[in-house]
């Protein structure tokens, strides 16, 4: 089955824009087509940037977390990968979670 990980802005985007695109791949997995992943750092950014921007939107964004497997932070592992710093640990916690796809709306 594919294992798709989503960065924060992925999460963001699908709890304010319930009808978008980003909604739609949680509503996938709900139906069994793929499993979301993200990490716990992804989750903290995705909910300090809606607390922020859009607050009405928290409790949405709660409901979709409960279908996403949170993976814990990876502070052992060197990246294989000469990215920046700040996408390290994202990218580390997709392979940890064993991710088949990293989703990011990041350049």
């Amino acid at each position: 089955m594919k294992r798709i990980f989503l960065d924060a802005n992925v999460i963001f985007t699908a709890a304010h824009n319930p009808g978008g695109k980003a909604a739609l791949l949680v509503e996938l997995a709900e139906r069994g087509h793929w499993m979301l992943i993200t990490s716990q750092l992804a989750c903290e950014e995705a909910r300090r940037n809606i607390r922020i921007k859009y607050s009405d939107c928290l409790p949405r964004m709660e409901l979709l977390l409960k279908e996403i497997q949170i993976i814990g932070h990876s502070y052992h592992t060197s990246c294989p990968l000469d990215l920046r710093a700040k996408d390290e640990p994202i990218f580390l916690a997709a392979v940890q979670g064993g991710a088949t796809h990293l989703l990011t709306g990041g350049i």
